[in-house]
């Protein structure tokens, strides 16, 4: 009896043991396969994730190709979407960069119209790049001098009855590109009443969308001429330091610092910029000795060459005093102009400003 308890007992911890096996076994297996089902569905995330990324991925990339395409449709309209209807051209290159002398190959009947009509090569002009190169002729000493960092902003005002556009706009691109542009504060296009058709619906689509906000254009309802149309410009002027200038020139690097810094420094002077040449036939850019401008016995102005004083001091960077002024350039106080009276309204004939106006200073 004892002994068949013992088996009985025995066989009892035998089965428990065998069914505790069993069971981690079972408990093993569970949780290994719980790891692969965590693995899983972490990889199953991860390549969700991947390809959310991939999707947003593709997205961004997409994205910036629309910008990119956006942006290269601007630079286009800017550089050439505005210019090429109008046959003209912007930007580096081509003819006359460097104000090297230029030509075309075809004389044809139209160039020599419009020699006549402007008294240059307009026809040459509009296959030369509105933002051309042209050399620096500025004394060594200029180059390297220092300007204060709180000069006063100009207003640069171009005076024009029936120019040639390519003329126009190239003044207008050339003292853009070379003017800092916390100093320009605007451009004023004067438009003494003219009957040439480009310049009013072009001239204004132009100016509006390629320098929106920063250029102006007052037209006359009638020929006022030079003078009158100059104090236009002055009356729709707002900054501190006006600049009057012919609408056929182009401005180099450096022109505006040294005449605001002068007037800065006094208010009544009255700065004429250094010119140079452009040739009307080939419009090389040549260059011109340093003068002063006086007149003759016929109150004509003209280049005289300058006082001994200033020869002897042998800077070419110093400034030179003159009796009169070459009337297509000159940059001045807005208000001290005011107070010395503008120019005369009534002078009806070119050249008596170029006398007058040193007498008042």
């Amino acid at each position: 009896m004892a002994v068949a308890r013992k088996i009985k007992t025995l066989l009892t911890v035998n089965i428990l043991v065998f069914v505790g096996i069993i069971l981690f076994s079972v408990y093993c297996r569970i949780q290994d396969r719980s790891q692969e089902l965590v693995q899983i569905v972490r990889s199953a995330d991860r390549r969700a994730r991947s390809r959310g990324a991939k999707v947003g991925s593709l997205a961004d990339r997409e994205s910036i190709l629309q910008r990119l395409d956006h942006l290269e449709e601007v630079v286009y309209n800017q550089l050439n979407g505005l210019a090429k209807p109008m046959g003209l051209v912007e930007g580096p290159g081509g003819l006359g960069q460097g104000g090297m002398a230029a030509t075309l190959r075809d004389d044809s009947h139209e160039s020599e119209t419009k020699y006549e009509e402007y008294g240059y090569n307009a026809q040459l002009s509009d296959r030369i790049s509105l933002d051309r190169s042209i050399p620096d002729y500025r004394p060594k000493k200029c180059k390297q001098m220092t300007y204060p960092d709180d000069l006063p902003q100009i207003s640069v005002v171009f005076i024009f009855v029936n120019e040639a556009l390519s003329v126009i706009l190239r003044s207008v691109h050339s003292v853009v590109n070379h003017t800092p542009s916390h100093l320009l504060k605007e451009i004023i296009l004067v438009d003494d009443n003219s009957d040439n058709v480009e310049l009013k619906f072009n001239l204004d689509q132009y100016v509006n969308k390629r320098y929106p906000g920063l250029v102006k254009i007052v037209r006359n309802t009638k020929r006022e001429g030079l003078i009158r149309a100059r104090i236009q410009g002055w009356k729709a002027a707002t900054s501190p330091v006006v600049g009057f200038f012919d609408a056929h020139v182009e401005f180099n690097i450096g022109w505006v610092e040294p005449a605001l810094t002068r007037i800065k420094e006094d208010r009544k002077r009255i700065i004429l910029p250094a010119i140079d040449n452009i040739k009307y036939n080939t419009f090389e850019v040549q260059q011109y000795a340093n003068a002063a401008h006086g007149y003759n016995w016929g109150l004509w102005c003209m280049y005289i060459i300058p006082p001994q004083d200033w020869l002897d001091k042998g800077d070419e960077s110093a400034p030179i005093r003159t009796p009169a002024m070459i009337g297509c350039s000159f940059v001045v106080d807005r208000e001290y102009f005011g107070e010395i009276g503008l120019l005369d309204p009534g002078m009806e004939v070119y050249g008596g400003e170029n006398i007058e106006l040193g007498m008042r200073v």
